[in-house]
């Protein structure tokens, strides 16, 4: 299941979205300014983002360069030309303005999604590379077998690269994929994996951050 981002101040129509979408089969999150954004991206990576540019805190156009590697279409009622080329080179990756057709913003939204998964087949993180299709795990091309707790574990971690997920965010979002997953098994999990891509690669890629949860790091055991 797909999640995406709605940044937008405007409650009415953020309710909007997150009816349509929830009821289209997508994870929702919320932020209503841009100040709350970033705090939601420090704990959320959203397969898409859907940004309104006129946010209290921080404006969406500050905060289009923190969503690097992450689709955005920008919603807006600014409809100048130099507003859509702006944002579009500024990172966008889709511009609409409001008033909208929610049925064209889905649209667009399955586009961008599309267009994602097909470049993000194959995720690396140093000498790790994930083939998304074959749920297959490799280190500089050796097979590492894994039980499905552990690929939905690492798969996390790597799309997540330069973020330390806490252990609860952990869960739940592999929940979908392993429900059977508890807080009191997965340091298990994490051992074993741990040690299945060390007897590979002579390397620790798992690394515990004291008092938060796991992040994806890169260094000889």
């Amino acid at each position: 299941m797909k999640t995406i981002a709605i940044i937008e101040d405007d409650e009415h129509i953020g309710n909007i979205l997150a009816e349509t979408l929830t009821r289209e089969g997508y994870d929702v999150i919320r932020a209503y300014s841009g100040t709350e954004a970033i705090l939601l991206f420090q704990q959320w990576t959203p397969d898409l983002v859907l940004l309104d540019l006129m946010l209290p805190g921080r404006s969406g156009e500050e905060l289009l360069p923190e969503l690097k590697g992450i689709p955005v279409i920008v919603v807006s009622a600014k409809a100048g030309i130099d507003d859509r080329v702006n944002s579009l080179l500024g990172g966008a990756a889709d511009y609409i303005t409001k008033p909208f057709e929610i049925k064209e913003l889905l649209a667009r939204i399955t586009v961008q999604l599309r267009s994602r998964s097909d470049h993000a087949s194959v995720l690396t993180f140093g000498d790790l590379a994930i083939n998304m299709t074959s749920h297959a795990l490799s280190v500089k091309s050796h097979p590492v077998h894994l039980t499905k707790t552990e690929f939905a574990i690492i798969k996390l971690l790597m799309q997540n690269p330069t973020q330390a997920i806490a252990k609860s965010v952990l869960l739940d979002r592999i929940s979908m994929d392993t429900p059977d997953c508890m807080e009191s098994s997965l340091k298990v999990h994490i051992s074993n994996m741990r040690r299945k891509l060390r007897e590979v690669s002579g390397k620790e890629y798992i690394e515990a951050v004291w008092g938060i949860g796991f992040k994806l790091s890169e260094h000889k055991s």
